[in-house]
Parts: structure tokens; C-alpha cells; sequence
């Protein structure tokens, strides 16, 4: 069975984070759901650089069986990781995550600004290198990604297709992550 993976976007959410762990994690064979964590329902969200994705669900469809999900991940991007922090019904959903010793994940923005006021991130994760995110999470790592239990954090646009791999590395092994790099094209 496929195993089931959840990104949250809203507007502001970084799109190339997105696409990337979204695409990535197809390869491997994951059902990946994109859900919109707006307000009012609007399943288009106008992302940090102006495109415009369009979600599968709303997180309140996305939370109604918690469970359900292998791995939850959070793209960067701002205002998209402060919308990410304020929305309720993600927070719950990310919490139900840890507590069950499942995998959760988060990169650029949002280690620091969506997981770090809810508790839900860990000294030594890494995120964008801005000493205003940096200063959030003690000792924070400088390594494009690291992997603590079942927490997965990485910096930003440039480390997606790494953090993707290291996710989907994390869902169906070592081996499969490598095959999936080597017809990318990817060094890791």
C-alpha cells in the first residue's frame, strides 16, 4: 500500500519546496495530499513567488483521520509559515503526528515559525539561516538537512530535492532513495 503523505500550503507557502517534495515523494510511490489551510475553503493558494497551486482538500477533510498519515510536511515560505502556525486544525493534526511517533517534517521558514511556538520542533534542527529563524531553535544545525527520531527539517529552496530524498529515504529505505537519486540525477 502506498504510503499517504500530507503537505499543508496556504497563500505564501514556498512552491518550489512544495512541487519539489510533492513530485519527489510521487516517485517513490507515495499518495501525496496537498491541503489548503486557508480560512474560507479557497482550495487556490497564491504561493511566496505569485503561482498559483491548487490544493486537493482542506485541512479540516485532510484532520478527519488523523491517522491516516505516514508523514506530514511543512514548506517554508512567508507569510505561508506564520499561516501554517495560526491554523488550529494543522496544529492539532501536527501534535496527534509527534505523540504517535510518526514521521513530520519541515523546512525553511517553517522549523522556526510554525513547529518551534507549538513545541513541536528540537534543539539541533536546522532551518533557513537567517539569524531571525536560527535564533528560535537552540543550537540549530547548519546542515542542509537532519533527521532527529521522527522529525525531518531542512533550510530552504535549494536543499528541497536533498530533504525530499532524505524523506522519501525515511518512508521506503536507503535503497529506493538511492534509485530515485540516481535517475534524478541527484549526488547525495
Amino acid at each position: 500500500m502506498a504510503k499517504q503523505v500530507l503537505i499543508p500550503i496556504s497563500d505564501g507557502s514556498e512552491e518550489i519546496e512544495t512541487t519539489c517534495i510533492q513530485d519527489t515523494l510521487a516517485r517513490f510511490g507515495a499518495e501525496v495530499t496537498i491541503a489548503s489551510v486557508k480560512h474560507d475553503g479557497d482550495l487556490v493558494c497564491k504561493m511566496s513567488r505569485g503561482i498559483k497551486i491548487m490544493a486537493d482538500t482542506t485541512i479540516e477533510d485532510a484532520a478527519k483521520d488523523p491517522s491516516k498519515w505516514d508523514l506530514i510536511v511543512l514548506p517554508g515560505g512567508m507569510p505561508g509559515a506564520e499561516h501554517l502556525r495560526d491554523c488550529k486544525t494543522l496544529v492539532e493534526l501536527m501534535k496527534h503526528q509527534q505523540a504517535a511517533q510518526k514521521l513530520y517534517a519541515a523546512i525553511c521558514a517553517s522549523p522556526a515559525v510554525a513547529l518551534v511556538p507549538h513545541g513541536l520542533a528540537k534543539a539541533g534542527s536546522t532551518c533557513y539561516p537567517a539569524e531571525a529563524f536560527r535564533a528560535k531553535i537552540p543550537n540549530a544545525s547548519n546542515d542542509p538537512v537532519v533527521v532527529q527520531d521522527n522529525l525531518i527539517t531542512s533550510q530552504g529552496p535549494g536543499t528541497s530535492l536533498l530533504f525530499a530524498l532524505q524523506l522519501g529515504e525515511q518512508l521506503y529505505g536507503k535503497e529506493a532513495a538511492d534509485g530515485i537519486a540516481k535517475a534524478m540525477l541527484v549526488t547525495r
